[in-house]
Protein backbone atom coordinates (compact mmCIF):
# COMPACT_ATOMS: atom_id res chain seq x y z
CA UNK A 1 0.00 0.00 0.00
CA UNK A 2 1.35 3.34 -0.81
CA UNK A 3 2.03 5.45 2.37
CA UNK A 4 0.29 8.68 2.10
CA UNK A 5 0.93 11.30 4.64
CA UNK A 6 -2.29 11.71 7.36
CA UNK A 7 -2.98 15.31 5.87
CA UNK A 8 -3.63 14.29 2.93
CA UNK A 9 -5.83 11.63 3.27
CA UNK A 10 -8.06 13.55 5.78
CA UNK A 11 -6.12 12.53 8.95
CA UNK A 12 -5.83 9.62 11.37
CA UNK A 13 -5.42 11.34 14.56
CA UNK A 14 -2.24 9.30 14.73
CA UNK A 15 0.59 10.16 17.37
CA UNK A 16 4.02 10.51 15.51
CA UNK A 17 6.67 8.44 17.29
CA UNK A 18 10.10 9.41 18.38
CA UNK A 19 11.89 11.61 15.75
CA UNK A 20 8.84 13.00 14.11
CA UNK A 21 7.82 9.87 11.48
CA UNK A 22 5.07 8.09 11.98
CA UNK A 23 4.55 4.23 12.10
CA UNK A 24 3.77 2.19 9.15
CA UNK A 25 0.75 0.75 10.22
CA UNK A 26 -0.57 4.82 11.00
CA UNK A 27 0.31 5.62 7.62
CA UNK A 28 -1.03 2.58 5.92
CA UNK A 29 -4.15 3.34 7.63
CA UNK A 30 -4.47 6.75 6.92
CA UNK A 31 -3.63 5.71 3.29
CA UNK A 32 -6.66 3.48 3.31
CA UNK A 33 -9.47 5.85 4.37
CA UNK A 34 -9.53 8.21 1.97
CA UNK A 35 -11.94 9.78 -0.23
CA UNK A 36 -10.81 8.20 -2.77
CA UNK A 37 -11.16 4.44 -1.29
CA UNK A 38 -13.96 5.58 0.33
CA UNK A 39 -15.74 6.11 -3.44
CA UNK A 40 -14.86 3.05 -4.15
CA UNK A 41 -15.96 1.01 -1.12
CA UNK A 42 -19.44 2.95 -1.70
CA UNK A 43 -19.98 1.17 -5.55
CA UNK A 44 -18.48 -2.38 -3.73
CA UNK A 45 -21.56 -2.12 -1.51
CA UNK A 46 -24.32 -0.62 -3.99
CA UNK A 47 -23.81 -3.63 -6.09
CA UNK A 48 -26.16 -5.58 -3.76
CA UNK A 49 -28.64 -2.92 -2.98
CA UNK A 50 -28.93 -2.77 -7.18
CA UNK A 51 -29.47 -5.62 -7.71
CA UNK A 52 -32.23 -5.81 -4.78
CA UNK A 53 -33.81 -3.01 -6.55
CA UNK A 54 -33.69 -3.61 -9.83
CA UNK A 55 -35.39 -7.36 -9.21
CA UNK A 56 -37.38 -5.92 -6.26
CA UNK A 57 -41.25 -7.07 -7.28
CA UNK A 58 -40.22 -9.13 -10.01
CA UNK A 59 -38.23 -6.82 -11.44
CA UNK A 60 -40.82 -5.25 -13.75
CA UNK A 61 -42.04 -2.30 -11.51
CA UNK A 62 -41.12 0.84 -13.25
CA UNK A 63 -40.80 2.78 -9.59
CA UNK A 64 -38.30 0.54 -8.16
CA UNK A 65 -36.23 -0.12 -11.69
CA UNK A 66 -36.34 4.36 -11.14
CA UNK A 67 -34.80 3.39 -7.49
CA UNK A 68 -32.43 1.22 -9.44
CA UNK A 69 -31.32 3.37 -12.00
CA UNK A 70 -30.66 6.20 -9.51
CA UNK A 71 -28.18 3.32 -7.28
CA UNK A 72 -26.31 2.83 -10.94
CA UNK A 73 -26.01 6.35 -11.71
CA UNK A 74 -24.26 6.85 -8.35
CA UNK A 75 -21.70 3.85 -8.91
CA UNK A 76 -20.97 5.70 -12.35
CA UNK A 77 -20.36 8.88 -11.14
CA UNK A 78 -18.19 7.78 -8.35
CA UNK A 79 -16.28 6.00 -10.74
CA UNK A 80 -15.62 8.99 -12.97
CA UNK A 81 -14.05 10.57 -9.61
CA UNK A 82 -12.23 8.61 -7.37
CA UNK A 83 -9.49 7.47 -9.93
CA UNK A 84 -8.77 11.56 -10.49
CA UNK A 85 -8.76 12.68 -6.70
CA UNK A 86 -6.44 9.30 -6.21
CA UNK A 87 -3.81 10.35 -9.05
CA UNK A 88 -4.54 14.16 -7.81
CA UNK A 89 -4.71 14.30 -4.46
CA UNK A 90 -1.59 11.24 -4.35
CA UNK A 91 -4.09 8.78 -2.72
CA UNK A 92 -2.90 5.99 -4.73
CA UNK A 93 -2.81 3.16 -2.74
CA UNK A 94 -2.62 -1.16 -3.28
CA UNK A 95 -6.23 -1.69 -2.34
CA UNK A 96 -7.56 0.97 -4.60
CA UNK A 97 -5.69 -0.37 -7.51
CA UNK A 98 -7.21 -4.03 -6.83
CA UNK A 99 -10.48 -3.02 -5.20
CA UNK A 100 -11.27 -0.06 -8.10
CA UNK A 101 -11.59 -2.37 -11.15
CA UNK A 102 -13.43 -4.67 -9.37
CA UNK A 103 -16.00 -2.32 -8.12
CA UNK A 104 -16.16 -1.50 -11.84
CA UNK A 105 -16.80 -4.67 -13.44
CA UNK A 106 -19.31 -5.78 -10.40
CA UNK A 107 -21.71 -2.97 -11.19
CA UNK A 108 -21.92 -3.20 -14.44
CA UNK A 109 -21.56 -7.02 -14.82
CA UNK A 110 -24.61 -7.60 -11.81
CA UNK A 111 -26.37 -5.15 -14.20
CA UNK A 112 -25.73 -7.06 -17.20
CA UNK A 113 -26.59 -10.48 -16.08
CA UNK A 114 -29.78 -8.88 -13.82
CA UNK A 115 -31.22 -7.24 -17.29
CA UNK A 116 -30.18 -10.85 -19.22
CA UNK A 117 -32.19 -12.88 -16.68
CA UNK A 118 -35.48 -10.69 -16.85
CA UNK A 119 -35.42 -10.88 -20.46
CA UNK A 120 -34.55 -7.46 -21.21
CA UNK A 121 -30.98 -8.07 -22.83
CA UNK A 122 -30.04 -11.06 -24.77
CA UNK A 123 -27.16 -13.23 -23.12
CA UNK A 124 -25.07 -12.80 -25.91
CA UNK A 125 -24.56 -8.94 -25.36
CA UNK A 126 -23.82 -9.67 -21.98
CA UNK A 127 -21.64 -12.29 -22.43
CA UNK A 128 -19.58 -10.29 -25.10
CA UNK A 129 -19.19 -7.51 -22.17
CA UNK A 130 -18.13 -9.62 -19.47
CA UNK A 131 -16.27 -11.74 -21.79
CA UNK A 132 -14.11 -8.65 -22.95
CA UNK A 133 -13.94 -6.94 -19.57
CA UNK A 134 -12.75 -9.99 -18.14
CA UNK A 135 -10.33 -10.82 -21.08
CA UNK A 136 -8.61 -7.42 -20.87
CA UNK A 137 -8.19 -7.50 -17.29
CA UNK A 138 -6.50 -10.69 -17.27
CA UNK A 139 -4.27 -9.50 -20.27
CA UNK A 140 -2.76 -6.53 -18.23
CA UNK A 141 -1.59 -9.08 -15.74
CA UNK A 142 -0.37 -11.03 -18.46
CA UNK A 143 2.13 -8.35 -20.05
CA UNK A 144 2.35 -6.18 -16.51
CA UNK A 145 6.26 -7.09 -16.11
CA UNK A 146 6.60 -5.46 -19.91
CA UNK A 147 4.49 -2.34 -19.06
CA UNK A 148 1.46 -0.90 -18.57
CA UNK A 149 -1.08 -0.56 -21.43
CA UNK A 150 -3.06 3.05 -20.92
CA UNK A 151 -6.34 3.83 -20.89
CA UNK A 152 -7.36 5.13 -24.93
CA UNK A 153 -9.71 7.65 -25.62
CA UNK A 154 -11.58 4.67 -27.31
CA UNK A 155 -11.61 3.05 -24.26
CA UNK A 156 -13.22 5.88 -22.17
CA UNK A 157 -16.00 6.57 -25.00
CA UNK A 158 -16.40 2.69 -24.60
CA UNK A 159 -17.24 2.92 -21.35
CA UNK A 160 -19.02 5.98 -21.46
CA UNK A 161 -21.42 4.11 -23.82
CA UNK A 162 -21.76 1.43 -22.04
CA UNK A 163 -22.79 2.88 -18.90
CA UNK A 164 -25.18 5.19 -21.06
CA UNK A 165 -26.97 1.68 -22.76
CA UNK A 166 -27.00 0.16 -19.69
CA UNK A 167 -28.52 2.79 -17.39
CA UNK A 168 -31.28 3.56 -20.13
CA UNK A 169 -31.91 -0.69 -20.14
CA UNK A 170 -32.39 -0.29 -16.18
CA UNK A 171 -35.26 2.48 -16.88
CA UNK A 172 -38.83 1.42 -17.73
CA UNK A 173 -38.98 2.90 -21.08
CA UNK A 174 -41.13 2.52 -23.42
CA UNK A 175 -42.08 4.21 -27.12
CA UNK A 176 -38.94 6.07 -29.56
CA UNK A 177 -36.50 6.40 -25.73
CA UNK A 178 -36.87 1.97 -26.18
CA UNK A 179 -35.91 2.08 -29.51
CA UNK A 180 -33.01 4.52 -28.86
CA UNK A 181 -31.45 2.55 -26.20
CA UNK A 182 -31.16 -0.57 -28.63
CA UNK A 183 -29.24 2.09 -31.11
CA UNK A 184 -27.10 3.22 -27.98
CA UNK A 185 -26.19 -0.40 -26.63
CA UNK A 186 -25.55 -1.40 -30.36
CA UNK A 187 -22.67 1.34 -29.91
CA UNK A 188 -21.80 0.37 -26.76
CA UNK A 189 -21.29 -3.48 -28.33
CA UNK A 190 -19.32 -2.21 -31.47
CA UNK A 191 -17.37 0.03 -29.50
CA UNK A 192 -16.50 -2.73 -26.57
CA UNK A 193 -15.25 -5.34 -29.37
CA UNK A 194 -14.00 -2.93 -31.35
CA UNK A 195 -11.13 -1.20 -28.15
CA UNK A 196 -11.06 -4.87 -27.19
CA UNK A 197 -9.51 -6.18 -30.28
CA UNK A 198 -6.99 -2.86 -30.16
CA UNK A 199 -5.52 -3.64 -26.26
CA UNK A 200 -4.90 -7.15 -27.70
CA UNK A 201 -3.36 -5.49 -30.82
CA UNK A 202 -0.98 -3.14 -27.81
CA UNK A 203 -0.17 -6.20 -25.56
CA UNK A 204 1.05 -8.47 -28.34
CA UNK A 205 3.26 -5.60 -29.20
CA UNK A 206 4.50 -4.48 -25.78
CA UNK A 207 5.19 -7.74 -24.83
CA UNK A 208 7.36 -8.30 -28.08
CA UNK A 209 9.16 -5.52 -27.31
CA UNK A 210 9.44 -6.08 -23.53
CA UNK A 211 11.15 -10.05 -24.67
CA UNK A 212 13.62 -8.36 -26.96
CA UNK A 213 14.91 -6.16 -24.91
CA UNK A 214 14.82 -9.09 -22.22
CA UNK A 215 17.44 -11.02 -24.75
CA UNK A 216 19.45 -7.58 -25.56
CA UNK A 217 20.25 -7.07 -21.79
CA UNK A 218 21.23 -10.64 -21.26
CA UNK A 219 23.57 -10.90 -24.38
CA UNK A 220 24.76 -7.23 -23.20
CA UNK A 221 25.12 -9.07 -19.79
CA UNK A 222 26.83 -11.91 -21.35
CA UNK A 223 29.33 -9.53 -23.01
CA UNK A 224 30.68 -8.06 -20.15
CA UNK A 225 30.56 -11.43 -18.27
CA UNK A 226 33.07 -12.38 -20.86
CA UNK A 227 35.35 -9.63 -20.72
Amino acid sequence: MTGVPASAAGGSGATPVRGGRLGTAAVNQASLWNIANLLTMLRLVLVPGFVLLLLHNGGYDPAWRSFAWAAFAVAMITDLFDGHLARTYNLVTDFGKIADPIADKAIMGAALICLSYLGDLPWWVTGVILFREIGITLMRFWVIRHGVIPASRGGKMKTLAQGVAVGMYVLALTGPLATLRFWVMALAVALTVATGLDYVRQAVVLRRKGLAAERAAARASAGETER
